[in-house]
């Protein structure tokens, strides 16, 4: 009895000692398995280190929540599918901010109760309109002469202005804000005024000679929430201009994200008081007597819509100095933007616009240095465009991109 127990005590413990080298065997066959498959999945992966770039990012609504979706797009090569990608996000950002913007200024317009808040069904029918160019004509409550010879001259009036907008994307307006004394006569005036012509855009701004930088915020911002344009373009109400030359030099610069055109200058800071144009903050550019940066001249510039965008999202940080064209020229310091010199865009009254016509090289924009603007604009403007302005139909059969 005792001896078959001895022997079934020994044939249990030589299964055991089976059993446990099958588990050992079996563990590290396993083990061996796993190492084999995950190298294969990192040299897959590795195999493909740009896949992301032959797929396509977009965001896809899920509930409240945005989900972020990868979709095989096509089979180009690695770099180019990338860049592609990195366009893509970059335009989708752009737009965004531009919408953000906007939203802002409509938002702002409606809080403050500004004239603005009677433009807003022109935002509801131009947020999907695509523009060229947008024109401020900047003008003052003292300037309706001026105003009315503009508008004997250059610029187009009634159906043929709302054929301009239409047919060739360029909006023209005179950007104007309020009276210190809102709702006064000053205002009432232009009121009345604006029901005549519909070609004024108010601005929430107080108006004033000392306040043309913060004026010149407000105009861009306003007009990039009222209007989706590829330039947008500010001139003084004493400036002749050719709208077809302008439009093409503008077009020449379509496909540049941030391009800031003008006639380019770098004057001299003036210190002292009493002088015109003097800078109050003149130790701000070092010793005196030094100049400027480079900046367009103030009769007439134009920016892309990314750098209005920009001015719209930050105006409540860009400093203001006493002069309109220097306060801009600043607030692209620093930026990643092209400047392009075109003196197309500052020539004289004739007989210098006249000499030019004769060369076939017409001028976007006369004139007199002196004056700051035409010279007794309201008396001349009407010599100069005769003189120096472009066919009639110039406008017409000009092709601008959009």
């Amino acid at each position: 009895m005792s001896m078959k127990s001895k022997r079934w005590g020994g044939e249990v413990t030589m299964r055991n000692v089976m059993s446990r080298n099958w588990a050992f065997l079996l563990c590290f066959c396993s083990f061996c398995a796993g190492v084999l498959f995950t190298n294969r999945l990192w040299m897959v992966h590795e195999s493909r280190p740009s896949r992301i770039g032959a797929e396509r990012i977009y965001s896809e609504p899920d509930g409240c929540n945005q989900k972020l979706v990868i979709k095989h797009t096509s089979n180009d090569s690695p770099g180019k599918a990338t860049n592609h990608v990195i366009q893509e996000l970059n335009k989708t950002i752009s737009n965004l901010e531009m919408k953000l913007a906007a939203s802002r200024g409509t938002h702002e317009s409606v809080h403050n109760g500004s004239p603005l808040s009677g433009n807003l069904k022109t935002v509801q029918s131009n947020s999907k309109k695509k523009y060229f160019m947008v024109i401020g004509i900047n003008t003052a409550f003292n300037s309706r002469k001026r105003r009315d010879s503009v508008r004997a001259t250059w610029m187009p009036q009634g159906e043929e202005r709302k054929k301009l907008e239409e047919e060739k994307g360029i909006v023209i307006r005179f950007v104007i804000g309020h009276s210190s004394t809102a709702g006064g006569i000053l205002d009432k005036a232009i009121e009345a005024e604006e029901q005549v012509n519909e070609d004024l855009l108010r601005l929430n701004h107080v108006e004033g000679y000392l306040e043309l930088s913060a004026k010149t915020k407000t105009y861009f911002s306003t007009a990039v929430a009222l209007w989706d344009a590829e330039f947008y373009v500010k001139v003084d109400d004493d400036v002749h201009v050719n709208l077809a030359t302008l439009g093409m030099i503008l077009s020449k610069h379509h496909l540049k994200p941030r391009v800031y055109i003008g006639c380019m200058k770098s004057g001299p800071v003036l210190a002292r008081k009493g002088v015109k144009y003097h800078e109050p903050e003149y130790w701000k550019f070092g010793e005196v007597g030094n100049k400027y940066f480079r900046h367009a001249t103030g009769q007439l510039y134009a920016i892309s819509k990314d750098l209005a965008t920009y001015i719209s999202i930050n105006q409540d940080v860009l400093h203001k100095y006493a002069n309109e064209d220097v306060s801009l020229g600043s607030w692209f310091i620093g930026l990643d933007v092209e400047q392009v010199d075109d003196r197309r865009l500052c020539c004289g009254t004739p007989p210098d616009c006249v000499w030019k016509a004769m060369t076939g090289n017409i001028c976007a924009a006369s004139f007199d240095w002196r004056c700051s603007g035409i010279c007794r604009s309201v008396e001349r403007i009407m010599d100069v465009h005769e003189r120096c302005s472009e066919d009639k139909n110039a406008i017409w059969n000009a092709r601008f991109s959009q």
